[in-house]
Protein backbone atom coordinates (compact mmCIF):
# COMPACT_ATOMS: atom_id res chain seq x y z
CA UNK A 1 0.00 0.00 0.00
CA UNK A 2 1.40 3.34 -1.06
CA UNK A 3 -0.06 6.44 0.56
CA UNK A 4 -0.13 9.33 -1.90
CA UNK A 5 -0.88 13.04 -2.16
CA UNK A 6 -1.20 13.90 -5.83
CA UNK A 7 -2.23 17.55 -5.61
CA UNK A 8 0.33 19.95 -4.12
CA UNK A 9 1.33 23.52 -4.94
CA UNK A 10 4.65 25.32 -4.55
CA UNK A 11 6.05 28.81 -5.05
CA UNK A 12 6.00 28.06 -8.78
CA UNK A 13 2.30 28.97 -8.69
CA UNK A 14 0.29 30.03 -5.64
CA UNK A 15 1.87 27.85 -2.95
CA UNK A 16 3.93 29.15 -0.03
CA UNK A 17 6.80 26.64 -0.08
CA UNK A 18 9.62 25.58 -2.37
CA UNK A 19 9.63 22.10 -3.95
CA UNK A 20 12.31 21.07 -1.43
CA UNK A 21 10.18 22.22 1.50
CA UNK A 22 7.17 20.39 0.10
CA UNK A 23 9.16 17.15 -0.19
CA UNK A 24 10.21 17.40 3.46
CA UNK A 25 6.64 18.03 4.52
CA UNK A 26 5.47 15.06 2.46
CA UNK A 27 7.98 12.83 4.25
CA UNK A 28 6.97 14.17 7.66
CA UNK A 29 3.29 13.53 6.86
CA UNK A 30 3.99 9.85 6.24
CA UNK A 31 3.18 10.08 2.53
CA UNK A 32 5.29 7.97 0.16
CA UNK A 33 4.21 9.25 -3.27
CA UNK A 34 3.51 12.85 -4.23
CA UNK A 35 2.99 15.10 -7.21
CA UNK A 36 3.66 18.80 -7.57
CA UNK A 37 0.76 20.24 -9.58
CA UNK A 38 1.40 23.94 -9.94
CA UNK A 39 -1.04 25.98 -11.99
CA UNK A 40 -0.39 26.05 -15.73
CA UNK A 41 3.29 25.14 -15.53
CA UNK A 42 5.82 22.44 -14.66
CA UNK A 43 8.79 24.70 -13.98
CA UNK A 44 9.33 23.30 -10.49
CA UNK A 45 9.08 19.57 -11.25
CA UNK A 46 12.81 18.91 -11.70
CA UNK A 47 13.58 20.38 -8.29
CA UNK A 48 10.69 18.45 -6.75
CA UNK A 49 11.85 15.20 -8.35
CA UNK A 50 15.39 15.69 -7.08
CA UNK A 51 14.08 16.52 -3.60
CA UNK A 52 11.90 13.40 -3.67
CA UNK A 53 14.96 11.25 -4.36
CA UNK A 54 16.84 12.79 -1.44
CA UNK A 55 13.90 12.13 0.88
CA UNK A 56 13.42 8.55 -0.39
CA UNK A 57 10.00 9.33 -1.88
CA UNK A 58 8.21 8.41 -5.10
CA UNK A 59 7.35 11.32 -7.37
CA UNK A 60 5.02 12.01 -10.29
CA UNK A 61 5.42 15.18 -12.34
CA UNK A 62 2.24 17.14 -12.78
CA UNK A 63 0.48 20.45 -13.30
CA UNK A 64 -3.03 21.80 -12.87
CA UNK A 65 -4.51 23.59 -15.86
CA UNK A 66 -6.79 26.37 -14.63
CA UNK A 67 -9.60 25.77 -17.07
CA UNK A 68 -13.15 27.12 -16.96
CA UNK A 69 -16.43 26.31 -18.65
CA UNK A 70 -19.99 27.58 -18.56
CA UNK A 71 -20.09 25.97 -15.12
CA UNK A 72 -17.21 28.08 -13.80
CA UNK A 73 -14.01 26.47 -12.48
CA UNK A 74 -13.34 23.05 -14.03
CA UNK A 75 -9.64 22.45 -13.43
CA UNK A 76 -7.79 19.53 -14.98
CA UNK A 77 -4.68 17.86 -13.56
CA UNK A 78 -2.05 16.57 -15.97
CA UNK A 79 0.36 13.85 -14.86
CA UNK A 80 3.56 12.59 -16.51
CA UNK A 81 3.53 15.30 -19.16
CA UNK A 82 6.60 15.99 -21.29
CA UNK A 83 8.38 19.33 -21.26
CA UNK A 84 8.86 19.68 -25.00
CA UNK A 85 8.17 22.34 -27.65
CA UNK A 86 4.42 21.83 -27.23
CA UNK A 87 4.80 22.53 -23.52
CA UNK A 88 6.90 25.65 -24.17
CA UNK A 89 4.22 27.01 -26.51
CA UNK A 90 1.55 26.23 -23.91
CA UNK A 91 3.57 27.95 -21.16
CA UNK A 92 4.10 31.06 -23.29
CA UNK A 93 0.40 31.31 -24.10
CA UNK A 94 -0.64 30.78 -20.49
CA UNK A 95 1.89 33.32 -19.19
CA UNK A 96 0.83 36.03 -21.64
CA UNK A 97 -2.86 35.40 -21.05
CA UNK A 98 -2.48 35.26 -17.28
CA UNK A 99 -0.88 38.71 -17.16
CA UNK A 100 -3.75 40.26 -19.10
CA UNK A 101 -6.28 38.42 -16.93
CA UNK A 102 -4.55 39.48 -13.70
CA UNK A 103 -4.52 43.09 -14.85
CA UNK A 104 -8.22 42.87 -15.72
CA UNK A 105 -9.05 41.41 -12.28
CA UNK A 106 -6.90 44.08 -10.61
CA UNK A 107 -8.74 46.89 -12.38
CA UNK A 108 -12.14 45.41 -11.52
CA UNK A 109 -11.14 44.98 -7.87
CA UNK A 110 -9.80 48.53 -7.70
CA UNK A 111 -13.12 49.79 -9.02
CA UNK A 112 -15.19 47.64 -6.67
CA UNK A 113 -13.12 48.51 -3.60
CA UNK A 114 -12.16 52.07 -4.52
CA UNK A 115 -8.46 51.20 -4.27
CA UNK A 116 -5.36 51.79 -6.38
CA UNK A 117 -3.39 48.53 -6.32
CA UNK A 118 -0.77 48.42 -9.09
CA UNK A 119 0.62 45.48 -11.04
CA UNK A 120 3.94 46.18 -9.34
CA UNK A 121 2.30 45.34 -6.01
CA UNK A 122 0.81 42.18 -7.50
CA UNK A 123 4.23 41.10 -8.78
CA UNK A 124 5.69 41.32 -5.25
CA UNK A 125 3.71 38.24 -4.21
CA UNK A 126 4.99 36.20 -7.18
CA UNK A 127 8.47 34.85 -6.35
CA UNK A 128 8.90 32.94 -9.62
CA UNK A 129 8.75 35.40 -12.50
CA UNK A 130 9.09 32.72 -15.19
CA UNK A 131 5.66 31.25 -14.46
CA UNK A 132 2.10 32.48 -15.13
CA UNK A 133 0.55 34.95 -12.71
CA UNK A 134 -2.23 33.37 -10.69
CA UNK A 135 -5.40 35.07 -9.48
CA UNK A 136 -4.22 34.49 -5.92
CA UNK A 137 -1.24 36.77 -6.56
CA UNK A 138 -3.73 39.56 -7.26
CA UNK A 139 -5.78 38.52 -4.25
CA UNK A 140 -2.67 38.63 -2.06
CA UNK A 141 -2.00 42.25 -2.96
CA UNK A 142 -5.55 43.28 -2.05
CA UNK A 143 -5.67 41.11 1.08
CA UNK A 144 -2.44 42.72 2.35
CA UNK A 145 -3.82 46.23 1.87
CA UNK A 146 -7.22 45.34 3.34
CA UNK A 147 -5.79 43.42 6.29
CA UNK A 148 -8.02 40.45 5.43
CA UNK A 149 -7.32 36.76 4.87
CA UNK A 150 -6.69 35.84 1.24
CA UNK A 151 -9.42 33.20 1.08
CA UNK A 152 -12.01 35.69 2.33
CA UNK A 153 -10.98 38.26 -0.27
CA UNK A 154 -10.97 35.65 -3.04
CA UNK A 155 -14.43 34.34 -2.22
CA UNK A 156 -15.98 37.78 -1.81
CA UNK A 157 -14.47 39.53 -4.83
CA UNK A 158 -12.53 37.28 -7.22
CA UNK A 159 -14.35 33.94 -7.46
CA UNK A 160 -16.74 33.07 -10.29
CA UNK A 161 -19.58 35.59 -10.54
CA UNK A 162 -17.98 38.11 -8.17
CA UNK A 163 -17.07 41.75 -9.07
CA UNK A 164 -13.37 41.14 -9.81
CA UNK A 165 -13.72 37.80 -11.57
CA UNK A 166 -12.04 37.70 -14.97
CA UNK A 167 -12.41 34.99 -17.58
CA UNK A 168 -9.96 36.47 -20.08
CA UNK A 169 -7.80 33.88 -21.86
CA UNK A 170 -8.97 30.95 -19.75
CA UNK A 171 -8.84 27.59 -21.58
CA UNK A 172 -11.80 25.21 -21.46
CA UNK A 173 -11.44 21.80 -19.78
CA UNK A 174 -11.60 20.29 -23.25
CA UNK A 175 -8.61 22.41 -24.28
CA UNK A 176 -6.85 21.21 -21.11
CA UNK A 177 -7.46 17.53 -21.88
CA UNK A 178 -6.18 17.98 -25.43
CA UNK A 179 -3.05 19.80 -24.21
CA UNK A 180 -2.26 17.14 -21.60
CA UNK A 181 -2.67 14.36 -24.15
CA UNK A 182 -0.50 16.26 -26.64
CA UNK A 183 2.18 16.24 -23.92
CA UNK A 184 1.82 12.48 -23.48
CA UNK A 185 0.13 12.90 -20.11
CA UNK A 186 -2.81 11.61 -18.10
CA UNK A 187 -5.77 14.00 -17.76
CA UNK A 188 -7.59 13.93 -14.41
CA UNK A 189 -10.52 16.13 -13.42
CA UNK A 190 -9.60 18.06 -10.27
CA UNK A 191 -11.95 18.49 -7.27
CA UNK A 192 -15.20 17.83 -9.17
CA UNK A 193 -17.37 18.76 -6.18
CA UNK A 194 -16.17 22.34 -6.72
CA UNK A 195 -18.09 22.51 -9.99
CA UNK A 196 -20.92 24.67 -8.62
CA UNK A 197 -23.89 23.50 -10.68
CA UNK A 198 -26.80 21.14 -10.15
CA UNK A 199 -26.02 17.43 -9.89
CA UNK A 200 -27.63 16.76 -13.28
CA UNK A 201 -25.63 19.53 -14.97
CA UNK A 202 -22.42 18.26 -13.40
CA UNK A 203 -23.17 14.71 -14.51
CA UNK A 204 -23.74 16.00 -18.05
CA UNK A 205 -20.41 17.84 -18.00
CA UNK A 206 -18.61 14.78 -16.66
CA UNK A 207 -20.08 12.68 -19.46
CA UNK A 208 -18.86 15.26 -22.01
CA UNK A 209 -15.36 15.24 -20.52
CA UNK A 210 -15.23 11.43 -20.60
CA UNK A 211 -16.20 11.49 -24.28
CA UNK A 212 -13.42 14.04 -24.82
CA UNK A 213 -10.87 11.59 -23.41
CA UNK A 214 -10.71 12.29 -19.67
CA UNK A 215 -8.54 9.60 -18.04
CA UNK A 216 -9.40 9.96 -14.37
CA UNK A 217 -11.11 11.82 -11.55
CA UNK A 218 -9.73 13.25 -8.32
CA UNK A 219 -12.39 11.50 -6.25
CA UNK A 220 -10.68 12.19 -2.92
CA UNK A 221 -9.98 15.86 -2.22
CA UNK A 222 -9.76 17.98 0.91
CA UNK A 223 -12.99 19.79 0.01
CA UNK A 224 -15.03 16.63 -0.64
CA UNK A 225 -17.40 15.06 1.83
CA UNK A 226 -17.37 11.27 2.23
CA UNK A 227 -20.62 11.13 0.27
CA UNK A 228 -19.15 13.17 -2.59
CA UNK A 229 -15.99 11.04 -2.70
CA UNK A 230 -18.10 7.87 -2.83
CA UNK A 231 -20.24 9.30 -5.63
CA UNK A 232 -17.26 10.22 -7.81
CA UNK A 233 -15.50 6.93 -7.09
CA UNK A 234 -18.63 5.06 -8.23
CA UNK A 235 -18.80 7.20 -11.37
CA UNK A 236 -15.11 6.54 -12.09
CA UNK A 237 -15.66 2.80 -11.69
CA UNK A 238 -18.66 2.90 -14.04
CA UNK A 239 -16.69 4.80 -16.70
CA UNK A 240 -13.44 2.83 -16.12
CA UNK A 241 -11.52 5.95 -15.10
CA UNK A 242 -8.48 6.23 -12.86
CA UNK A 243 -9.11 7.34 -9.28
CA UNK A 244 -6.75 9.85 -7.67
CA UNK A 245 -6.65 11.87 -4.47
CA UNK A 246 -4.89 14.91 -3.09
CA UNK A 247 -4.95 17.59 -0.44
CA UNK A 248 -4.54 20.60 -2.76
CA UNK A 249 -2.19 21.94 -0.10
CA UNK A 250 -0.86 25.47 -0.53
CA UNK A 251 0.31 26.62 2.92
CA UNK A 252 0.02 26.01 6.64
CA UNK A 253 -2.88 27.59 8.47
CA UNK A 254 -5.39 26.99 5.70
CA UNK A 255 -8.27 24.59 5.28
CA UNK A 256 -6.17 22.05 3.37
CA UNK A 257 -3.71 19.82 5.20
CA UNK A 258 -0.94 18.00 3.38
CA UNK A 259 -1.63 14.26 3.28
CA UNK A 260 -5.36 14.60 3.89
CA UNK A 261 -7.64 13.04 2.97
CA UNK A 262 -5.64 9.83 3.29
CA UNK A 263 -5.40 8.26 -0.15
CA UNK A 264 -3.81 4.96 -1.14
CA UNK A 265 -2.82 4.63 -4.78
CA UNK A 266 -4.24 1.58 -6.54
CA UNK A 267 -2.10 -0.80 -8.58
CA UNK A 268 -3.94 0.45 -11.66
CA UNK A 269 -2.90 4.03 -10.91
CA UNK A 270 0.69 3.04 -10.14
CA UNK A 271 0.86 1.20 -13.47
CA UNK A 272 -0.47 4.28 -15.28
CA UNK A 273 2.31 6.29 -13.63
CA UNK A 274 4.87 3.61 -14.61
CA UNK A 275 5.66 3.00 -10.95
CA UNK A 276 4.64 -0.65 -10.95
Amino acid sequence: MIRADLHLHTVFSDGAYTPEEIARRVRDAGVSLFAVTDHDNMEGVERAEEAAKKEGLLFVRGMEISSYSRSGKVHVLGYQCRKDSVYQAFLKERAEGSYLRADDARKKANEALQMNITMEEVEKSRPQKNTPIHTMHVVDAFASRLGRKKLWVYRKYFSYGKPAYSDLYRPTPFDAINTIHALGGIAVLAHPAQIWVSESERKSLLDELVKAGLDGIECFHSSHTEKESAYFAAYAKEKKLLVTGGSDFHSDGGERILGLPEFVASDELLKAFALL
